[in-house]
């Protein structure tokens, strides 16, 4: 009873800990909103005196925040709470756009509300972000990349988009079609791995925990593998895709992949080993069920789940006109 109470007593602490220390999302208090204070006040009241001419000719609602921080929350996750709450675009329209820059993180994200995903996809927002932003971001320059950025949004989503990557824009040309395809597409199986992210948003000790539960459960399986004759081959091709997935999901591209070509690497080269050598024969037969000096045993394991929830209240000069966003748009960093 007393093991049972603590265990909530934990649970419900780092619950709230976890809610308490989420960030909040600032009052819309314009439509450029500098909180890291990395341009000047010149630039800020150029930038909100346009994207003002831009909702007065178009409707569509275009905000852009700074912040300096994400104070471990994820990209995505925290740029949807502030669009959910800004509520930017026209309640039947659906055309609000935000641009959210996190400097200390070097993260950045354009979200963009359902009536725009089809002007703006999600790999037009990317190569706004990578060709536009992130350049000029590299150089200390974010007054440029921001205002570049900008206008490659407002162009795009007035249907005019014809600058230098405009043929990727329309979705008969072969640039397109190729750039939309990822570096995967032409790997098969592995093609699963382009819409996950190169570097992971995920905090670093939800990263050691899920980490260890995967290497705990996968890594048995592959125990297993290399150490059974015949059936192991099976076993080590099933469990392929849990490497290339899982790694990458939680740490990102730029470690799940490395991760996924060592497991290949060694587990091909043990098993050949233990196929011509007489000791990794041996090795084998010992493990092998069937064999008379082979031992039995039995593993178990379980698991929990987890929540998170925030909540965000704002006033504001202005407001959001009751638009709504479905996680459309693309993320990046510098």
């Amino acid at each position: 009873m007393k093991f049972k109470f603590l265990i909530f007593s934990l649970s419900f602490l780092v619950f709230h800990t976890t809610s308490i220390l989420s960030l909040e999302v600032p009052p819309l208090e314009g439509r450029f909103i500098d909180l890291a204070y990395v341009t000047d006040d010149a630039f800020q009241s150029l930038m909100e005196n346009r994207l003002i001419d831009h909702e007065r000719n178009s409707s569509n609602q275009i905000a852009v925040l700074i912040i300096p921080t994400l104070e471990g929350e994820i990209l995505e996750e925290y740029s949807l709470k502030v669009v959910e709450s800004w509520k930017l675009g026209q309640k039947d329209k659906d055309n609000g756009v935000l641009m959210l820059i996190a400097i200390k993180d070097r993260k950045m994200r354009i979200e963009v509300g359902y009536g725009l995903e089809g002007d703006l996809p999600d790999i037009i927002c990317k190569r706004i972000l990578d060709n536009k932003l992130k350049p000029n971001f590299k150089k200390g320059n974010y007054a440029e990349g921001i205002q570049e950025g900008i206008e490659t949004i407002i162009t795009a989503i007035g249907k005019s988009y014809t600058n230098e990557e405009a043929n990727f824009y329309d979705p008969n040309s072969d640039y397109y079609a190729t750039s939309n395809q990822g570096d995967f597409a032409n790997f098969g199986p592995l093609s699963i791995l382009d819409g996950l992210p190169y570097e992971s948003d995920i905090p670093w000790f939800f990263q050691v925990f899920v980490s260890a539960f995967f290497l705990l459960v996968v890594g048995i399986f592959t125990y297993i593998a290399a150490f059974t004759p015949y059936v192991g081959w099976f076993i080590a091709a099933f469990l392929v895709p849990f490497w290339a997935i899982f790694p990458s999901a939680i740490l990102g591209k730029k470690y799940g992949i490395p991760i996924l070509f060592t497991y290949l690497a060694l587990m091909i080269s043990w098993k050949i080993f233990a196929l011509v050598s007489p000791w990794g024969r041996k090795k084998m037969n010992n493990f092998s069920p069937g064999s008379s000096s082979g031992s039995k045993g039995g593993w178990s394991s379980s698991g929990g789940g987890f929540s998170s929830s925030g909540s965000s209240s704002s006033s504001s000069s202005f407001g959001g006109g009751g638009g709504s966003f479905g996680g459309g748009g693309s993320s990046s960093s510098w």
